[in-house]
């Protein structure tokens, strides 16, 4: 797999609108983000343009207009970022970080309960 691109807070807004709708015109992605981001149309056709560079971004030409679609994964995407934080903020201990987690969110039972079945189906696993 090749190396993922770096992708910054606000370039991440326009990679979710795309991930969500692969194809949309730099238009479309700016109608997309109206009201979710305080950004003129030419601020995030420059962030579309970042990310073209980056190769996060691959375009398809049709007539005048340029389609855009994700060139990564969303999920790949998601867990570099996971990994990222991890050892950014809690030097890459596991275990700190879902406390903190557990300690500051309103958890149900169900919630409880089905993180009890993660932890024991990961204790099972080779």
């Amino acid at each position: 797999m090749k190396k993922l691109p770096n992708i910054s807070d606000a370039e991440w807004l326009v990679m979710t609108v795309l991930w969500a709708a692969p194809g949309l015109t730099a238009d479309e992605v700016v109608a997309a983000l109206e009201g979710k981001a305080a950004w003129n149309a030419r601020t995030i056709r420059t962030l579309i343009n970042r990310l073209l560079r980056k190769d996060a971004l691959r375009y398809e030409k049709e007539g005048r207009r340029y389609r855009y679609f994700p060139a990564v994964a969303q999920e790949h995407c998601t867990r570099q970022e996971r990994r990222s934080f991890l050892h950014r903020v809690y030097g890459g201990t596991v275990t700190p970080m879902l406390a903190a987690f557990i300690e500051d969110a309103q958890l149900s039972r169900d919630d409880i309960d089905e993180l009890k079945r993660m932890l024991e189906k990961k204790e099972g696993a080779p």
